[in-house]
């Protein structure tokens, strides 16, 4: 019998990791089960009482969501809102996370501790004055902000902006300034230093506020109820259209709940190593 390492942990600590992992793993996943069986039942299976194996499979709801409702629009609505939201609030965020880390101006304190302040504020605080702002500017300007794309984006961005800009100081701080010197030494200016040097070495804290404005605004249910239209309805708010004065397909609501959330699972996975990184370095300084 080999002997165990003394910097081994002992084998109780080792039986009780793997139950309470095995619990967590079996309550994070019994719900997408839960979705997954119902979203393969007929209606009236789904409707009467819960059979943990589905008695009767189909996969025709699947086919019903893109015709019971324009879950294609919605969808289109939500990829262009979510990705330009980011886009803004990642470009944003850069360019005010370089200022704040390598610059002493007068207001620095100020405007970091505003930056922060936003972030103690339940969000339905600012429903009503956005949307104020968003009808009056219509009417004095013509531009629709209100029930467009646009406003939405911009709504979104305010609610990233803050937090994205905080993770990305903390990151640049820990970037040593000499590799700034090296790169002016070498003729780039401060833009060329911000993109030839910082960027790069800054990806992962930059995927991380990217996935984390994605995310934001891609879930975000409240705003886009009131600011939106049938036009530019997103996915958060229209997946309740599968449910009538008559009935709720809750087989449907499943299976476009499943398909929608492909796309934030595909892109967390695939870039979850530099949210990791991005986060646990943006927290250090």
């Amino acid at each position: 019998m080999a002997e165990r390492s003394p910097t081994a942990p002992p084998p109780s600590f080792v039986w009780t990791r793997r139950i309470v992992l095995t619990l967590l793993t079996v309550f994070a996943l019994l719900p997408v089960y839960v979705m997954l069986s119902s979203s393969l039942k007929p209606l009236r299976d789904v409707s009467g009482a819960f059979r943990w194996i589905p008695e009767h499979v189909t996969f025709r709801p699947y086919a019903d969501i893109w015709r019971t409702i324009p879950l294609g629009r919605y969808f289109e609505n939500s990829i262009i809102v979510a990705s330009a939201a980011t886009g803004l609030s990642v470009v944003v965020a850069v360019f005010a996370a370089y200022a704040v880390s390598r610059y002493r101006f007068r207001g620095r304190r100020v405007f970091t501790v505003t930056v922060l302040s936003t972030q103690m504020f339940p969000g339905i605080l600012f429903l009503l004055p956005l949307f104020l702002l968003y009808v009056g500017i219509g009417n004095a300007t013509g531009i629709a902000l209100y029930g467009s794309r646009a406003g939405l984006i911009l709504t979104y961005l305010t609610f990233s902006l803050p937090f994205s800009i905080w993770m990305l100081v903390g990151y640049f701080d820990a970037i040593p300034r000499g590799l700034d010197e090296a790169a002016l030494v070498d003729g780039c200016g401060p833009l060329g230093a911000l993109f030839r040097v910082i960027v790069p070495a800054s990806l992962p804290g930059i995927v991380a506020v990217a996935i984390y404005a994605f995310m934001t605004a891609w879930s975000e249910v409240l705003f886009a109820s009131v600011m939106t239209n049938d036009t530019t309805r997103t996915l958060a708010v229209g997946l309740r259209a599968y449910a009538t004065e008559t009935d709720v397909y809750w087989n449907q609501v499943m299976a476009a709940s499943l398909v929608v959330s492909v796309p934030v699972v595909a892109g967390f996975l695939l870039l979850q190593r530099y949210l990791v990184a991005g986060l646990t370095a943006g927290a250090v300084k």
